[in-house]
Order: structure tokens, then sequence, then C-alpha cells
């Protein structure tokens, strides 16, 4: 069978080595008898399982002692609402950068808990570049700062992370996580959804600093409780075994593939080949400013949407799947995560390539 070239925004493409050891232990992990998706999340092995995740997690981020690492469910955007549920609770203010539609999701949940306001925000031109700002641009009380990384939709993603003196920074890193070094110690709060480099979809990792826990409103439920998920190291409930058990399989992967500094290396040659042809394409275009360009998520259109659904449709007959761009902003995206080898983009390109030369 004739694997495609998936450039989902997620869920998406996984290793195809990872998926053919999962394949392999399928019916038997590890000589146990029975696979992850029928095994009691209290055994002896599932334990060795997500211990083993959680190290990798540890390791390859090099994530400091003072941090609980959460593996939970319910995806990123319940995050949405657990991150002021735990932590808007002194001053009850809370600062966001909006850079793209799921921080402004993240925005609206908060504002139900307390005073929450706008710092920065790019929505003036479609998100097309990073809002700047400063120490000054966030109020001194307030309870956190909250911005996202990367965004999926619109391709940007923030090149410095912003400067918020002594207020706790939380980030949203769903669709670049584990794809580049990251210094976890500049932040109070780390999460993302693992439906894009790291897992299938159902698993969110949380890294917390230890010193914020156990602050949560009385009325948090407990399951978005970050104390509770970390006092039972994220064996509260059942959790996602099969997923977490993904994680693992992905996390040696890049490990084996050299860390994050590798990953980091690798993405940018692939979003480059990309990149270059856009900027040199008289038929496409890419909607992002430069500077502000992600690795990880590549947006591009050809100025008529007849064009791009033939472009969408042709591309798929090819074996490019998943390119259509999001319903709110149209064209193409090329999501070009860990797991899209670099041939695939080149691939990619070279369908351009024809594509432009028999449109033009």
């Amino acid at each position: 069978m004739a694997r495609v070239y998936n450039f989902s925004a997620g869920p998406s493409a996984l290793p195809e080595s990872v998926l053919r050891q999962a394949a392999d232990e399928m019916l038997d992990y590890q000589g146990c008898g029975h696979s992850v998706m029928e095994m009691s999340h209290r055994s002896k092995v599932f334990q060795s399982i997500i211990d083993g995740a959680r190290d990798l997690v540890k390791e390859l981020y090099n994530v400091p002692d003072n941090y609980k690492i959460l593996f939970v469910q319910g995806g990123a955007s319940t995050q949405f609402a657990a991150i002021p549920l735990n932590f808007l609770n002194k001053s009850g203010k809370a600062d966001y950068i909006i850079s793209g539609r799921w921080a402004k999701m993240a925005y609206k949940e908060a504002q139900k808990y307390g005073d929450v306001q706008i710092a920065a925000s790019s929505e003036d031109k479609m998100f097309s570049y990073i809002p700047e700002t400063t120490r000054e641009s966030f109020r001194p009380d307030a309870d956190y700062v909250y911005y996202c990384m990367n965004n999926t939709i619109y391709g940007t993603t923030f090149k410095y992370i912003p400067d918020t003196g002594d207020i706790p920074l939380v980030c949203d890193v769903s669709s670049c996580f584990f794809s580049e070094p990251l210094d976890i110690s500049k932040f109070a709060v780390v999460y993302g959804g693992a439906q894009k480099n790291v897992a299938p979809a159902g698993l969110v990792i949380v890294i917390v600093r230890e010193d914020l826990l156990g602050n949560a409103r009385d009325y948090t439920p407990t399951m978005l409780d970050y104390k509770v998920q970390a006092d039972a190291d994220s064996l509260y409930n059942t959790p996602p075994c099969f997923t977490i058990y993904m994680c693992k399989l992905v996390l040696e992967w890049i490990k084996s593939f050299g860390g994050l500094e590798e990953m980091k290396a690798h993405n940018l040659k692939k979003a480059n080949i990309l990149y270059d042809y856009l900027d040199n394409s008289k038929m496409f275009k890419g909607t992002v400013v430069k500077e502000d360009r992600s690795l990880m998520n590549i947006p591009f259109v050809t100025g008529d949407a007849d064009l791009d659904a033939k472009f969408i449709k042709e591309a798929s007959d090819a074996g490019f799947i998943n390119i259509k761009g999001h319903k709110t902003v149209g064209g193409m995206r090329a999501s070009t995560y860990n797991a899209m080898p670099i041939e695939g983009v080149e691939a990619l390109v070279e369908f351009m390539k024809k594509f432009e030369e028999a449109n033009s």
C-alpha cells in the first residue's frame, strides 16, 4: 500500500517507524500477552509506560526539578478553562496576547472567571503577524500572562518569549510541541495538545511549576485541578493509556533523531524548501510576514478561490492530502510537523511547480 503525504494540521502524521512498532505490539505488548489498549492503568506494565513517557518529556525539554509533568485529557481547549480556574486566584486579573483564533478562544473562556484583558493583538491584519510586547504591556498585578506560541491556522510563531517580569507566563505550545528546544524555566505553565507532533488525539501534556499548585478555586472541577492530577501522578482516574503509550514511542523517536536541536534543524530545512519556492513563485504566495513565519504550519494562496479549489483537488488526487486551509481563512496550508519527511515537502514543491506551469 502506498502511503500519502499527510499535511494535516492535526491530528497529523506520525513517524512511520512508530506506527510499525505499535502495530507489532498491538496484540502483545513486550510479552505481557495483551495490548496496551486492554491494559489496566494500575498495572506495573502501564506504570512503566507512563513513567517512561514522563522521563522523556523531562529529558528532551530539560525540565527543571521544580516542575510537574502531567498527562491529562480533554484536549488543549479544556485548558482554556483550567488555566484561570487554577491560577486566576490573587488579583483576579490576567492579560492575554491575541495572535490567532486559539488564543482568542482562550481569552473568551477566561473572561468568565475574572478581569481578563487583551494586552496586545494582531487581529487588525487577520493575524498575519506577531504583536510586539514589552514588560509595560502587562498589568503589574496580573495573576498571569497567556499566549499561544505557534498559530496553526494563520502560520505565525513567536520568535521571542514575552518579558513579563515576575508575572507568571502561561503558554500553549500545541502546534510546535517538541519541534525545537524550549527553556521551560521561563514559564509558569507550558501545555500542548499531543495530536500535532507527539501522539494521536486525546492527550494534553501540562508542565507546571510546583509553587503554583494548590490554589485552584473551590468550585474547580476535580478533573481540572492540576494539584489533584499532580498528587496522583496523572493516574487519578483512567488516563488515555494507548495515547500515552504512543506518546512514549514518539518521544523515543525524537530522542533517537538526535533530540530537539536536530529536530529543529530538520524542521527548518523542510520549511525553507517550501518558503523559498513561495517567495519566487508567480502563482502561489505565502500569507505571513517573513519575520514571523512558522516552521510548522505554512499557509499560502493563489489569489483565486477557484484556482485554489482546483489545486487542492489535484493535490489530493496526487497523494498530498489535508492541504486545504482552515475554513476561516481559505486557501491552502501545509503542516510540516516533525514526522513529515523532507522528501514529502520536496515532492509537494515539485507538484506545485508543475501545477503552476500547467495553469499559467
